[in-house]
């Protein structure tokens, strides 16, 4: 409920009128009315003590100041998690009580003290409720705001303020902090020194800290003419965030890539690094991309964040059985298991979970990746160094000296990587591996159209994953509903066996909903991926090597019960995880 200016002046006013208007019997509402009469006996008049008068005025000042500040900041939409709209009206009548008083109570020092507390109480209640949402520096009445204000007063006296020097911006601001990855002689020290002192870091660190609670994978920071968008990747789906003025968002981009020693002058020419930040007790790695646009430099921060990460492969949201199945295959002793998908569909997740399966005190797990973006214990991990000209050929042909029993290859690129993949699989090594390929079957006619001979390829392959992830329905908000007949027959799907699918919630503009604490009001709340695995049969092998078609290869492998994609997403549709229209968003049968 908003508390209007104007009434709020007029009510007061008309108060301060009938103050003035007081005479001897002031105390008495009936002789305030009839002061002015013509009938009644008028007085000398100067019964208004100016020495209690003038306080009041000051508090009503203060009270009218203090009441418009907390009605634009309770509905000040940055930053902040719970609703403060109740706390305008319980100022502004809080502050309208107190002003009766002064005018009721005949005893000055008791109707000025309730008047103070009418004025104060509801103000620094609201100030203690609101300041743990915002940022050391947005706080007020603490020591650093008084500091802050107290030096703004004597800067504009052209004087120094004392206050606030042993505070770095570093000390305030979100509980987030962020330091470099790189080497020491890469980034000067007085650049880094400006940019820790720079209030843009501040800035930087609230991005930052926003997008890790709100469970983001990826910032965008892209320049337009007047503003910079901020862009949210939650759950594979970009969210608008706050927009910063042009300035603020050039000065947050010089200090990230400060702080990841790149270079602050070059912005057209793509660069790329590493840095990292602190929340609590958790390390977070970030990779930063820069590239340039007409506007101005556009930067992706990729949030790497290891707390959250899957690690086995019942986490990861296949059927029992599957699982069960993968296990055995990635402990054959040859072979090649290849996970397949579009950018950004889990490949990586699953990739590392597969090595996870492997014994890894008993067996010489090696892995080639460019670059390395999860720690696995005991696996010799080695990152392909491009700017020093090595490939992931290159880079293969010297650890297959070692003799490892499992080779990992962060993704099959290139004709030259394929084909000693395919060659090392068909020895006593047991190749993971990832493509881009939107099904299984695309991603078998992908390595053949690397360049791998279809005999060589039909010999090496073990089994292909293809994957996707959708999103997770929220418990607290999602809502259910009784799917159509026809879209069941479509989908093959028993209704006798469907009760209810679920969805998020309908918007209803007549009631509004309250935000969702625990999703956000996204309506989904984490992903899970869905499968379909292709096990390399010798039936198929023998396809392959006869150059197929892909309808002949899909016969096949339904033949020996392969189900496809948008087949799995049902299931998860049917148990409640995800909805239809996320499943179409991510898979078109």
């Amino acid at each position: 409920m908003t508390c209007p200016r104007p009434a709020a002046i007029a009510a007061t006013s008309a108060l301060m009128l009938l103050g003035v208007a007081a005479v001897a019997d002031g105390a008495e509402p009936f002789g305030l009315l009839l002061a002015q009469s013509a009938t009644v006996p008028r007085g000398p008049g100067f019964y208004l003590n100016i020495f209690k008068f003038l306080p009041v005025v000051m508090v009503y000042l203060l009270w009218a100041k203090t009441t418009t500040w907390i009605e634009v900041d309770s509905y000040e939409p940055t930053n902040l998690q719970q609703d403060y709209t109740k706390w305008p009206i319980i100022a502004f009548l809080a502050g309208v009580a107190g002003l009766l008083m002064i005018w009721l109570i005949p005893f000055f020092a008791v109707s000025f003290l309730l008047l103070l507390l009418a004025w104060l109480v509801p103000l620094f209640l609201y100030i203690h409720e609101r300041n743990p949402d915002y940022a050391v520096d947005e706080q007020v009445m603490t020591s650093y705001h008084l500091g802050a204000v107290a030096n703004g007063l004597m800067r504009k006296m052209g004087m120094k303020g004392p206050f606030n020097r042993n505070v770095t911006l570093t000390d305030v601001g979100p509980p987030v902090s962020l330091f470099p990855k790189v080497s020491a002689d890469k980034i000067d020290p007085e650049i880094l020194q400006e940019a820790q002192d720079s209030e843009a870091l501040v800035s930087a660190r609230e991005v930052l800290y926003d997008a890790i609670t709100r469970r983001a994978s990826e910032i965008q920071i892209e320049p337009g003419p007047e503003q910079t968008a901020v862009r949210y990747r939650i759950d594979g789906v970009a969210h608008a965030a706050e927009p910063f003025d042009r300035d603020t968002g050039d000065q947050i981009v010089n200090v990230l890539k400060i702080y990841a020693g790149l270079d602050v002058n070059e912005r057209r020419k793509p660069q790329e690094g590493l840095l990292g930040a602190k929340l609590e007790k958790r390390e977070i790695e970030l990779r930063i991309e820069t590239s340039g646009t007409k506007l101005g430099e556009k930067v992706s921060l990729r949030i790497l964040d290891q707390s959250g990460t899957v690690t086995k492969l019942d986490e990861l949201g296949l059927r029992p059985k599957v699982v069960a199945e993968v296990k055995e295959l990635v402990n054959h002793e040859r072979g090649m298991v290849l996970c397949c998908g579009p950018v950004s569909t889990g490949k990586t997740t699953t990739f590392y979970a597969l090595m996870r399966e492997i014994d890894r005190f008993q067996k010489n797990i090696v892995s080639i990746e460019d670059p390395i973006e999860v720690k696995v214990d005991n696996v010799s991990q080695n990152e392909v160094n491009t700017k020093a000209g090595e490939t992931f050929a290159t880079t293969l042909r010297s650890l297959i000296r070692t003799e490892p029993d499992i080779l990992a290859i962060g993704e099959l690129r290139d004709q030259e990587t394929a084909e000693i993949a395919c060659q090392v699989a068909t020895s006593k090594v047991m190749v993971f591996s990832t493509i881009q390929a939107p099904d299984t079957i695309t991603a078998l006619f992908r390595l053949l159209d690397l360049g791998v001979e279809p005999a060589s390829a039909a010999t090496a392959l073990t089994a292909i994953l293809g994957q996707r992830l959708v999103r997770v329905l929220c418990e607290t908000c999602k809502e259910p509903y009784k799917p159509k007949p026809e879209f069941l027959k479509k989908a093959n799907l028993p209704a006798d066996k469907v009760d209810v699918f679920y969805r998020p919630p309908t918007p209803n503009p007549e009631e509004p909903r309250e935000v969702c604490p625990d999703c956000g009001d996204t309506a989904y709340v984490g992903r899970t991926g869905i499968f379909e695995l292709l096990v390399i049969t010798d039936a198929l092998r023998e396809l392959i090597r006869e150059n197929p078609t892909a309808n002949a290869i899909k016969a096949e492998a339904r033949k020996n019960g392969m189900i496809y994609l948008h087949e799995d997403g049902l299931r998860q549709v049917f148990q409640g995880k995800t909805s239809i229209d996320e499943l179409r968003r991510v898979v078109n049968p």
